[in-house]
Parts: C-alpha cells; sequence; structure tokens
C-alpha cells in the first residue's frame, strides 16, 4: 500500500549464498538519509621514460553505504526499549563473531528500492543523553557497509555478456524470458532450455526480483 511505513531491515545469514536466514534486525527509526559511494578503479599504464599516462581499467570495486541509526530510550516511541540493547542487538546482528561460522554473518539490507548484500565494515557510536546513572538514553550509530557479493554473480551484475560466462539475472516488470534470452544470447530459440534450467514449470509465468540462471551457450546446449 502506497504511504505505508516501512522500516529498515538488515537480514542475517550464515553463508554467502544467502541461503539460510538466522536472524534480522528493525531500525528503531528510519534514517533521513543514506550515502552510495561508487568507485571505479584504473591502473597508471604509462610505459618507462614517458611523460604521460593512460588509465587501463581495473575493475568496478564494491559499492559502498553509510546509515546513521538514531536508538532512542527516553519514551518518544509507543514500546519504550533501553538503548544499550537495542545497540547490543544491533551489533549481534550485523558485526560480532558467530561461533558456528568463525565470522559475522552476511547481511541483506532491505529499505524502499533499496536491497543490498553487504556486510558491516565500521560502527561508531556515539551516546548523547544520560540518566542520572549514567545509563544511555539516547545513541546514533554511524554505520558503514559494503557490498559483498560472489565473484561470479558479480561479472554477470557488471554487463559482462560473454557466452562462455554464466550469468545471472533479475527479472524487472514487463520481462518475459524469450526477451531476456535474446538479451543475453541474440537467439531466442534457447528460451525452453533456460526455463528447464530454472526449473521452470510455465515460462509465461516469471514473477518480477525472480532470479534466473543463463549458462554457456555450449552447456545451454548439451543440457
Amino acid at each position: 500500500m502506497d504511504g505505508e511505513l516501512k522500516k529498515l531491515k538488515i537480514e542475517a545469514y550464515s553463508s554467502i549464498d544467502y541461503g539460510d536466514k538466522v536472524t534480522e534486525f528493525v531500525v528503531m527509526f528510519n534514517p533521513t538519509k543514506y550515502s552510495q559511494k561508487y568507485e571505479v578503479e584504473y591502473e597508471d599504464a604509462s610505459g618507462q621514460g614517458t611523460s604521460g599516462s593512460s588509465q587501463t581499467f581495473g575493475r568496478i570495486k564494491p559499492q559502498e553505504y553509510t546509515f546513521e541509526f538514531l536508538f532512542d530510550g527516553t519514551g518518544i516511541t509507543a514500546e519504550k526499549k533501553e538503548v544499550s540493547d537495542e545497540v547490543d542487538a544491533f551489533l549481534t546482528v550485523c558485526g560480532k563473531m558467530d561461533g558456528d561460522i568463525h565470522r559475522p554473518f552476511y547481511l541483506q539490507i532491505s529499505w524502499g528500492t533499496l536491497i543490498s548484500r553487504c556486510i558491516l565494515k565500521t560502527a561508531e557510536i556515539n551516546y548523547s543523553l544520560f540518566r542520572p546513572d549514567g545509563t544511555p538514553l539516547r545513541a546514533k550509530v554511524r554505520a558503514a557497509f559494503t557490498e559483498n557479493i560472489e565473484d561470479e554473480l558479480r561479472t554477470a551484475e557488471e554487463g559482462k555478456n560473454s557466452p562462455d560466462l554464466t550469468h545471472y539475472r533479475v527479472v524487472q516488470d514487463g520481462d518475459t524470458l524469450p526477451i531476456m534470452t535474446w538479451r543475453m544470447y541474440g537467439d531466442l530459440s534457447y528460451y525452453p532450455d533456460i526455463a528447464r534450467i530454472n526449473g521452470l514449470k510455465n515460462f509465461r509465468s516469471l514473477q518480477t526480483g525472480m532470479r534466473l540462471r543463463f549458462p554457456p551457450l555450449k552447456q545451454t546446449a548439451a543440457s
């Protein structure tokens, strides 16, 4: 429903394929803004003894997102919560070592049009209001997350449409399987194979947001 309040959610997973959700954290207040850093890395390709230099493309670095989250225990919300408990819950989901996988969880941030699979890089916590006994009543957490995508999937999402690579594509509004197959291979006759590879019983019933696998042409023909 348009206008419905949806809070930013951080889901935690135990594996990089995001198949096993462990827990989640929902923010107390949505951020008023966030920053997104997009960086292209180049290498200096100048030869020895030359004065000029050409920049050779290296890679597109993982995107970074920075948020500022507010935690308040003064009772301005319907449900009064302890700030220290909420901050600890945030850190437990996002940044603390998990004993089973021996590392922090893999994260997925969801809010509006933003969906990012990432990991927490830094979290700076500032407390600004206290009870007489020193218990914090308000805190701001400035958290930086870095995109975390498997190399194979990253290669696909960067648009390297070589028929010798496996690619993954997310179904958008208006997409059909023949159209997506044409974009990938330049030949829509492969769409029955793609339907079979992805376990689609009816290729006409694609759902927006569905992720489809497009293998190399030689594998498609052999399937």
